[in-house]
């Protein structure tokens, strides 16, 4: 066998050590079982939610087996393959072997990564919320295109996208928006997304073409589980409801039916804008209660929501990634250093590997910090 394909296959046998890892694969036939056990009981959709969080519990179990069983099988076939390749001087069979090999690796990189997703809330639903800096209409045609792409990567991912609450700009484009992003690990791999995010083109609405730089805050909230109690006093929070307006045309909602949740101890404010007043209640509450759990979760974790603390005003100070589309086109996140000349696949939702290399940083950054402490 070839050293490069030697070092590949090294890799891809790390990815499965850490995906047998995460699951504790010597205890999860047995655990199945229990799984399968308690889904047979005739009483258990007596508690539809209790029913429903074992049957997706019982499904993250399944998925993670299955994963880890067919790496390792595929890998093992394909070694047997190299083997017999060279054994018989068949060059095809083994070139065939090391391609499907170097696709394993690819496949195997994106489970661990997935497998990282561990989190208290990792799991969980997502509210993202994009708010144009300072610029006027520059930014709120940023903000704009910022939503579209955060809107592309959801579906391409299967989530499902709920617009919660959107102000329009004066001229083009919108001054904020508040998306529900709803699928597994939504909230896992859309919090590497929290910050400013910068824009460098030439202005459309500018007539002397000169080139402008915008920025918008992206925001990221977990959705709480009926599990996660946070509890809200009715005396710190104040309700008001205001007459909305969308985008313009059929969609414009005129009623005084928006509403916005003030929690006066912390300066939070949500909003939500859909056509019941009582759904727009429980909606904003729920957003609410997000925002008071991701507090907690930054104080647990100042490392991976260092963004959140800093938050400020959508400028210089806090940016966390870089879109240049003139004079060269390119997209970096000062994080991480990662990057393309794949502009256009960006806005169109390819983030993906900007979220994968901010997710791998974050995890080697908490386990060096756990080793710190145990020494």
């Amino acid at each position: 066998m070839r050293a490069e394909t030697q070092n590949t296959v090294a890799e891809i046998e790390k990815s499965l050590e850490l995906l047998a890892q995460r699951m504790d694969y010597e205890t999860a036939p047995h655990r199945l079982e229990e799984f399968n056990a308690r889904v047979e009981d005739p009483n258990l959709w007596d508690n539809p939610e209790n029913a429903q969080k074992l049957m997706r519990e019982r499904q993250m179990l399944v998925d993670a087996i299955e994963t880890y069983e067919s790496i390792k099988t595929d890998l093992n076939d394909n070694i047997e393959l190299i083997e017999l390749g060279e054994m018989e001087e068949d060059e095809e069979v083994v070139s065939d072997a090391e391609d499907a090999i170097k696709k394993l690796k690819s496949k195997a990189a994106k489970k661990e990564l997935e497998a990282l997703l561990d989190g208290e809330a990792d799991g969980n639903d997502t509210f993202l919320e994009i708010n144009s800096g300072a610029g006027g209409t520059e930014s709120c045609d940023w903000a704009s295109m910022l939503a579209r792409m955060y809107v592309r990567w959801a579906e391409k991912k299967g989530y499902t996208v709920e617009l919660q609450s959107e102000t329009a700009g004066e001229e083009a484009g919108i001054k904020s928006a508040a998306y529900k992003i709803s699928g597994h690990n939504a909230y896992g791999w859309l919090k590497s997304e929290s910050g400013v995010h910068r824009l460098v083109r030439i202005s459309p609405y500018d007539s002397a073409a000169k080139r402008h730089t915008s920025f918008s805050s992206v925001w990221v909230y977990p959705v709480v589980d009926d599990n996660i109690e946070i509890e809200v006093n009715p005396s710190e929070i104040r309700i008001d409801t205001y007459r909305s307006s969308g985008a313009g045309g059929q969609h414009v909602n005129t009623t005084d039916s928006a509403v916005r949740i003030t929690h006066i101890p912390t300066g939070i404010v949500v909003t939500s804008s859909e056509k019941s007043q009582h759904q727009n209640r429980d909606i904003a509450m729920k957003a609410l209660k997000s925002r008071l759990y991701q507090q907690e979760l930054d104080r647990r974790n100042a490392d991976i929501n260092a963004a959140h603390e800093a938050k400020g005003d959508a400028g210089w100070g806090n940016q966390i990634r870089s879109y240049v589309l003139q004079p060269y086109q390119m997209v970096k996140d000062l994080r991480t250093n990662h990057e393309t000349s794949d502009t256009k696949g960006v806005l169109d939702g390819d983030l993906d590997g900007f979220m994968a290399a901010t997710l791998a940083l974050n995890v080697a950054g908490k386990s060096r910090s756990e080793a710190q402490g145990d020494s």
